[in-house]
């Protein structure tokens, strides 16, 4: 849609209107100026409520808000937000690049200049982007009370709703950082969640355009919150631009945050999920029955691709969409490690119907661990996979490196996973200097009936480039692929 420059002539009218606001901030007794009814001063109860109309009363409880950084999803969709209101000038162009763009964002716009500026309020709003409180002027409110928050907070509420017709679900601060006494003023107020930000390219220290978008591209994944700023770099305009290239060449969408929020699920607590204790610390190994296998012949040449630790979005992301591409489901060996710094990533590889087992937390050889250390980490791997998939992982464990013995085997199998799936093929794909064709014509070459075939998720190695061949390599040989636990069928026989 086009937009023209919306400049106002009540200059005079303006600045006393931001003085109205600043005095509101203090003494509350503007409302009639702003077109409100008049209220008498906030003042806070011993109970630490705020006293008025028993309607109209904010009560502050220790009850914290929820606070997100981003969202849990499993779809490729991030919310693309930005914090102030830069000049109209400034606002006119980025809105009109997002509309070249057709991406809808997030909006956290400054109290103080929403009452400056209400026709760019106006023009964000009809251009079909959503508006959020990003406080009253910017202060840093990290030493404020959530008593002091809570009044900066309603009164930006009130004038964003007085242009927009609309109440603000969500607030963040200048830096997007937050603190408890924060997100008790949001819950107090109703409010939705305090949002920070998971992908924060820190426009404000002068970076190109190219070099923003780039920050992006990087760090892009599923659910991922994007903060830039309107106000602190001039290149934020020409940034969208490259953030709208690599979000469509990656696959994503970008969403308003509402949207992405609505889309996502609530994350539950480790302890409310079940299977979360499946795997506990037992040092009462010694006698402790295990199952090893690296291959299971079956007779009907049935084997199992699977994947072993973790890499970037575009890695795993790539290798799911030629997994989807052939319909071949695997299984995944996860470093607890890798998920824990972007569960969403691993809840997508389960989402796609395939495998998740343990492949440690840290990735360390097995039999150069104490006992102690080893379940340690074992258990720990399986608290981060649990957390991230919301569900328990398949209770099957890979040794990292396949290093393993019949100590450690033991060891492990106490903890609770009792089953230890090595591989008979691996084409050492996790050397970068291993080309795509060395990859596909070992494992051709080594893959029999009941097969356990090994790959890596790692970044700059040439799995992605030869999985298509192996795929296709091993189909035209009579092979069909299956998951582990499938293959595990004919252990039982």
């Amino acid at each position: 849609m086009p937009f023209k420059n919306l400049f106002t002539s009540r200059k005079s009218a303006l600045a006393a209107l931001a003085v109205i606001v600043g005095l509101a901030l203090l003494v509350w007794t503007s409302w009639m100026l702003l077109g409100k009814r008049e209220k008498p001063p906030l003042e806070f109860d011993s109970a630490n409520s705020l006293s008025q109309d028993e309607e109209q009363a904010v009560v502050l409880t220790e009850e914290l808000g929820l606070a997100v950084d981003d969202v849990y999803t499993s779809r490729k969709r991030v919310a693309l937000t930005f914090n102030g209101m830069a000049d109209l000038d400034t606002m006119t162009r980025l809105l009109q690049e997002l509309d070249k763009h057709q991406m809808r964002a997030t909006f956290f716009l400054p109290g103080m200049r929403v009452a400056e500026e209400p026709d760019v309020v106006g023009m964000i709003a009809e251009a079909g982007h959503e508006i959020a409180n990003n406080t009253l002027d910017q202060l840093d409110m990290s030493s404020w009370s959530a008593e002091q928050i809570v009044e900066d907070l309603q009164l930006t509420n009130e004038l964003i709703e007085r242009e927009t017709g609309l109440s603000p679900r969500y607030v963040r601060t200048r830096s997007g950082d937050y603190t408890d006494e924060m997100r008790r003023a949001a819950k107090a107020l109703g409010m939705e969640a305090v949002i920070g930000a998971s992908i924060n390219p820190r426009d404000r220290d002068g970076q190109s355009a190219a070099e923003i978008g780039a920050y992006v591209d990087r760090f892009l994944h599923r659910g991922a919150v994007i903060l830039l700023n309107t106000h602190l770099n001039p290149e934020i305009v020409d940034a969208i631009g490259h953030i709208a290239e690599a979000v469509e060449r990656q696959g994503f969408v970008a969403v308003p945050l509402g949207e992405l929020m609505g889309e996502g699920t609530v994350r539950k607590a480790l302890e409310e999920i079940p299977g979360h204790d499946a795997a506990q610390l037992n040092l009462d190994y010694a006698n402790t029955d295990y199952l090893y296998i690296t291959s299971l012949p079956n007779g009907e040449n049935k084997i199992a691709l699977t994947f072993d630790d973790w890499g970037s979005e575009k890695t795993i992301n790539h290798i799911l969409e030629t997994l989807a591409s052939y319909n071949v489901k695997s299984t995944f060996f996860l470093v607890g490690d890798g998920v824990e710094r972007n569960p969403n990533l691993a809840r997508a590889i389960l989402d796609e119907g395939h495998e998740i087992a343990n492949h440690t937390h840290s990735h360390k050889v097995v039999t150069t661990l104490s006992p102690e250390e080893l379940q340690e980490d074992v258990v720990k791997a399986h608290r981060v996979l649990t957390e991230a998939l919301q569900e328990q992982p398949l209770m099957l464990f890979r040794p990292p490196t396949g290093e393993i013995d019949e100590n450690a085997s033991r060891i492990i199998a106490a903890t609770g996973y009792r089953t230890i799936v090595n591989y008979d093929v691996t084409a050492l794909d996790w050397d970068v200097n291993n080309r795509a064709e060395d990859i596909v014509s070992t494992i051709l070459e080594r893959t029999v009936d009941g097969s356990i075939i090994l790959l890596h998720l790692h970044d700059h190695i040439h799995t992605p480039e030869a999985l298509p061949d192996v795929i296709e390599g091993l189909q035209d040989r009579g092979f069909t692929f299956v998951k582990v636990t499938e293959l595990l069928e004919y252990a039982k026989e």
